[in-house]
């Protein structure tokens, strides 16, 4: 499969591709995992944001943050993957983009994930770990994850 990334901050969004990355977040985060929630929070405007392409379509994603935005550290959220593209390894090669960005762009920073605790396997195979206590999230749990934090 021959997948292809793209970063852009949000000014560089096509329409197109602004339309398609929100349509895969609602899919997904509210109608796939039933969870009513307000997914546009103004924070897109200060992302950088990984496209993640098959071919024209758009089968993953996720959003990058610098430090000061969303935590002191850097940070990386929804982070996505199409249903019909899971249990390939996409997820993880997704993240380990998000990671080697922030890594770059902020060598000196760590980086913080919020996430669902059901997917906490896959970000300990990243080295990512947890770093706070499980808490809930419009009613699914999160853990705050860490790469290369320290208590």
């Amino acid at each position: 499969m021959n997948i292809k990334y793209k970063w852009k901050i949000f000014e560089e969004l096509s329409k197109d591709e602004l339309y398609a990355v929100l349509n895969l977040r609602q899919e997904v985060f509210i109608v796939e995992q039933n969870c009513p929630y307000i997914d546009l929070d103004y924070a897109d405007q200060r992302a950088h944001h990984l496209l993640v392409y098959s071919e024209d379509e758009l089968i993953g994603y996720l959003r990058a943050f610098s430090p000061g935005i969303k935590y002191d550290e850097s940070s990386l959220g929804r982070i996505i993957t199409v249903i019909k593209y899971r249990n390939r390894g996409i997820g993880k090669k997704i993240t380990n983009e998000g990671v080697s960005f922030l890594l770059h762009k902020y060598p000196d920073n760590n980086i913080v994930i919020s996430a669902q605790l059901i997917f906490i396997m896959l970000y300990q195979l990243l080295d990512i770990v947890d770093w706070g206590e499980v808490y809930l999230v419009d009613d699914i749990d999160h853990i705050e994850l860490c790469l290369a934090c320290t208590m």
